[in-house]
C-alpha cells in the first residue's frame, strides 16, 4: 500500500461554495466546502465524493495522483468537514445532497467561462455513488456538464440492510477524546472493513475526522450527529421500495461504469455487483481481496485500477 501522509502531500486548497437551504447561521443558504487539486484553469475536472460520515480528505492519495491530468474536486458534503451543519436534519438525503452537486458545478463550470456542458468525471464511494447516480439523471441543460465516466465504489442499486442497521449503530453516537491516536483507535473499531492500514495510514485517514471540543481539552467527530436522524428511518421496506428506482437510474446511465467492491463487503453482495456487469451501462467490475465496506482508495492496487479506467 502507498503510505498517506498528509504532512508530505502536496496540500489542496479550501474553498467553499454558497447552496440554497437553511444552515444553522443562515435562514436561506448553506456553504459547501470543497478541496481542489491541481490547475484551476483545466477543463478536465474528476469529482470525488465521500461515504455517509467521512469527508473529502479522504481522497488525497487518489487526488494527488490524478492532480496532473485533472482539476480534481472533493467536496465536503453538507453536515461533514469544513461544511455548514443544516438547520433541519430532514435536509441530509440525497436528494439535498444531488442539489449541492448542481451548484458546485455550475460554479466551477462558471469559473472557467465556457459556454458548451462540460464533461466530467466521477468517484463515488458509498454514499457518493448514489449522489452521483441522482445527478445523472438531471440533464446537461440543467447542470451544465455531462458525466463522461463514473467509479462507483462498493455501491449499487440493491444495499444490504444489515449493513445499513449497522452503520446505523455508531452513526451520530456523541463521542469525545483526549487525543488523535485515541480517536484512531475507536474510528478502527467501526472501520475494520476498510481493510488492512499501517498505523500510519489510519492516523492519516481519521485526522480529517477530527475536530477540538467546545472546550478545546479534547477532540470530536467532524460531523454533524443530526446526520444520523434521516439514515436511521430507513426501514426494511423503504429500502426493498427504493431498490427499483435505483436499477432504473443505473439502467439509465449512458456513462462508462467502473464498480469497485470489497471481496467481504456487507453492503455491496456479489450477486448485485454481478449483476451490475449485465445490464445498463454493463460496468466493469474490479473486486479487492482482503477488503469489506468499502475500499479507502489509497492502496497503489485500487488507485491504479482508478487510473487505468479514467484515463484509457
Amino acid at each position: 500500500m502507498t503510505t498517506l501522509d498528509h504532512n508530505n502531500l502536496s496540500s489542496p486548497t479550501l474553498n467553499h461554495v454558497v447552496c440554497p437551504g437553511a444552515s444553522k447561521t443562515d435562514a436561506q443558504t448553506h456553504r459547501m466546502a470543497y478541496w481542489s487539486w491541481g490547475d484551476e484553469a483545466n477543463p478536465r475536472i474528476l469529482i470525488c465524493v465521500h461515504g455517509l460520515s467521512r469527508q473529502g480528505r479522504d481522497f488525497d492519495a487518489l487526488a494527488q495522483s490524478l492532480s496532473t491530468q485533472y482539476r480534481v474536486i472533493c467536496p465536503d458534503v453538507v453536515g461533514r468537514g469544513h461544511s455548514d451543519w443544516l438547520a433541519a436534519p430532514a435536509g441530509y438525503q440525497v436528494f439535498s445532497y444531488v442539489s449541492d452537486m448542481v451548484t458546485l458545478v455550475q460554479h466551477l463550470r462558471a469559473s472557467l467561462k465556457v459556454e458548451a456542458p462540460l464533461d466530467i468525471d466521477w468517484v463515488g464511494t458509498s454514499m457518493g455513488g448514489l449522489i452521483g447516480l441522482g445527478f445523472s439523471t438531471l440533464p446537461p441543460e440543467v447542470t451544465g456538464v455531462r458525466i463522461r465516466k463514473m467509479v462507483l465504489n462498493d455501491v449499487g442499486p440493491r444495499l444490504r440492510h444489515d449493513a445499513l442497521l449497522r452503520i446505523g449503530d455508531y452513526l451520530g453516537q456523541p463521542k469525545r477524546f483526549a487525543n488523535e491516536q485515541e480517536a484512531a483507535d475507536y474510528l478502527w473499531t467501526i472501520s475494520t472493513g476498510f481493510g488492512p492500514h499501517t498505523p500510519e495510514q489510519w492516523l492519516a485517514l481519521s485526522r480529517p475526522l477530527l475536530r477540538p471540543t467546545a472546550d478545546g481539552l479534547g477532540l470530536q467527530l467532524h460531523y454533524d450527529p443530526a446526520i444520523a436522524e434521516p439514515f436511521k428511518s430507513i426501514s426494511a421496506e423503504a429500502a426493498t421500495s427504493g431498490e427499483a428506482a435505483l436499477w432504473g437510474v443505473y439502467d439509465g446511465l449512458k456513462c462508462e461504469v467502473l464498480l469497485l467492491r470489497g471481496q467481504h463487503s456487507d453492503l455491496l453482495d456479489h450477486e448485485t455487483a454481478l449483476t451490475m456487469t449485465q445490464r445498463g451501462p454493463k460496468a466493469r467490475l474490479v473486486e479487492f481481496e482482503g477488503v469489506g465496506h468499502a475500499p479507502t482508495l489509497i492502496a497503489a492496487d485500487q488507485i491504479a485500477t482508478i487510473k487505468d479506467f479514467l484515463l484509457a
